[in-house]
């Protein structure tokens, strides 16, 4: 693998065809990418565009926006072959779309179900990181978490470590309002960093304010490189040996 995009979400391109974000992507390394689902209808969507192209994988989860709609909802998806982890899921207290005790209920089993089906469990968590911890705390952590996004700063980052976690970093990192992040970043060791663009949002400096897209995190590899002082094909080699890592599916 040239690299990894560890989280996308390819049914929402704004739309341009999914094969020419695909196609763009691998033109310029990005060949695996995993597509994340937020509630029932992205989930089929995402195992659907899985199914279609190879070195693309699906997850199925409820995002803390959606948790009102209930767990049920997504758990037939878990059975399919093209799913490799449960996400995302997790607290979102900015907007809360949901109630926060139901999106504590959801947040809750789903980190059951990584836990049942020893799968990778991918986190949002905007705005609720003492809620966060206290939920994967009660539940017990699963043995590989993610932390997708993360838009901490060194004391979320080592809250996080301490728990085993991975650490992904999408565009954020490059924006200049985001010194906390990348104090995190030049913290993360490098075997708990991955790469992702959560496109079709947040797009990375250059392409700031534009639609994101998977090739985009070749942008996101090479400022943490710069950030980090490090080669880019170190960064880049150490988040695709993570990516395998947190996510065992895409091993070859």
């Amino acid at each position: 693998m040239n690299y990894v995009d560890t989280h996308c979400h390819l049914y929402d391109t704004r739309g341009v065809p999914v094969d020419d974000v695909i196609a763009a992507a691998r033109a310029i390394g990005v060949d695996t990418m995993i597509n994340v689902g937020c509630d029932a209808a992205t989930t089929a969507a995402a195992v659907a565009i899985a199914a279609a192209h190879d070195g693309i994988y699906a997850t199925a989860g409820l995002h803390p926006h959606e948790a009102k709609h209930g767990v049920e909802s997504i758990l037939h998806f878990l059975d399919d072959p093209n799913v490799i982890a449960v996400g995302e899921c997790g607290l979102d207290y900015y907007y809360d779309h949901s109630p926060r005790e139901v999106q504590r209920d959801a947040f809750a089993a789903q980190i059951q179900l990584a836990h049942e089906r020893d799968l990778p469990l991918v986190i949002h968590t905007r705005d609720a990181w003492a809620d966060t911890f206290d939920v994967l705390r009660a539940e017990g952590t699963p043995t590989r978490t993610i932390f997708h996004c993360f838009t901490g700063g060194p004391d979320e980052a080592d809250a996080c470590l301490a728990l085993g976690a991975y650490l992904s970093f999408s565009g954020i990192v490059t924006f200049k309002a985001a010194p906390d992040v990348q104090a995190a970043a030049i913290r993360c060791p490098a075997d708990r960093m991955l790469a992702e663009t959560d496109s079709p949002y947040l797009a990375p400096n250059p392409h700031r304010g534009r639609t994101n897209q998977p090739a985009f995190v070749t942008h996101v590899v090479q400022f943490l490189a710069d950030l980090r002082n490090e080669p880019i094909d170190r960064v880049r080699e150490a988040t695709v040996a993570n990516a395998c890592l947190a996510f065992p599916a895409l091993r070859p």
